[in-house]
């Protein structure tokens, strides 16, 4: 396995209570060739909200779980309704890097059976949401990012009002747990680059344990 770490001493720093990011902690390029091997096979899909709507980001899945929606709502499945097979196997690299993450934020025994990678293209965002359709809330996220820079929001118990706001870029590690573990968050409208043109997305890699 090719060397991950960009950091072999990450700061860890706690952004909101129990929410830490490891700033500048990943060399993206392996990970990035990963990804693009899982969306090869299990292709980008814009999810449908119990509304009937369709958010605007691209999603896919790796592991023994996705997460996907119908009207119905929100829910993990082990088989990838758009191809009807299971989901591509989460890579070696992926299991390291969310492994090692959580350990050093204090999450010895984390075993992720989900990645969730959504992409962001210019222009798009999340919304204020709780990750709240897994079973054990002691389990952490892991989320990593890729490409373009996002301001990631904490709004706290609330799913509204003055949110927190912090600056997420090319390679930063963020994970949350404990009190923090169902705070609502979200995205800002990811802006392009002007210092690189050639930058057209976000790629957001999320580790969780849904069963």
């Amino acid at each position: 396995m090719p060397d991950l770490f960009s950091n072999t001493r990450p700061k860890k720093q706690e952004i909101y209570p129990d929410v830490f990011v490891l700033a500048n902690f990943i060399d993206t390029t392996h990970l990035l060739e990963d990804a693009n091997r899982i969306i090869k096979l299990s292709p980008l899909r814009k999810m449908m909200t119990p509304m009937g709507h369709y958010t605007g980001i691209a999603v896919t899945n790796c592991g023994e779980y996705g997460w996907t929606s119908s009207q119905k709502g929100y829910y993990y499945s082990n088989t990838d309704p758009l191809t009807g097979r299971a989901w591509q196997a989460m890579p070696d690299s992926f299991i390291h890097l969310a492994e090692s993450a959580a350990s050093i934020v204090g999450y010895n025994n984390f075993k992720p059976d989900a990645c969730l990678i959504n992409q962001y293209l210019i222009g798009t965002k999340l919304g204020s949401h709780q990750d709240k359709n897994e079973i054990d809330f002691s389990q952490p996220i892991v989320s990593v990012s890729i490409g373009l820079s996002a301001t990631f929001q904490i709004f706290g118990s609330q799913r509204g009002g003055k949110a927190y706001e912090y600056q997420l870029q090319n390679g930063d590690v963020m994970v949350w747990g404990n009190t923090a573990r169902m705070v609502y968050h979200g995205v800002k409208t990811v802006k392009a680059n002007p210092l690189d043109p050639s930058a057209t997305h976000r790629l957001n890699i999320t580790f969780r344990r849904s069963h």
